[in-house]
């Protein structure tokens, strides 16, 4: 799927670390945090409430591998799977602006 802009996924800017836990480099782009931050959202919701991606697929209708391709920051999903997702969970997983380090700029 294009996307919108120049950004690579999001996984492309892990300096040092783990998906999602590791260190983004000090380059990437607001897009970068904003999925680290997602996956670690679903992570935790998923923790929450016994889920398995899985079953989670089931729920929502949302491929297992669509659903496991955002958690391992393959890619930013759009606005349709979020809301399925944030929907299924029910918690909200998109981070918003809490997401972005302090020294990062929407620029």
């Amino acid at each position: 799927m294009p996307r919108s802009s120049n950004d690579k996924v999001p996984r492309d800017y892990v300096a040092s670390g783990i998906w999602p836990h590791a260190a983004l480099a000090p380059d990437a782009p607001v897009s970068a945090h904003y999925g680290q931050a997602l996956a670690r959202n679903i992570e935790r919701a998923l923790a929450s409430t016994g889920q398995s991606l899985r079953t989670l697929a089931e729920v929502t209708g949302i491929t297992h591998s669509t659903i496991s391709r955002v958690v391992n920051g393959r890619v930013l999903p759009d606005l349709g799977t979020l809301a399925r997702l944030e929907a299924a969970l029910g918690f909200q997983i998109w981070p918003g602006l809490a997401a972005l380090p302090h020294s990062v700029s929407a620029d």
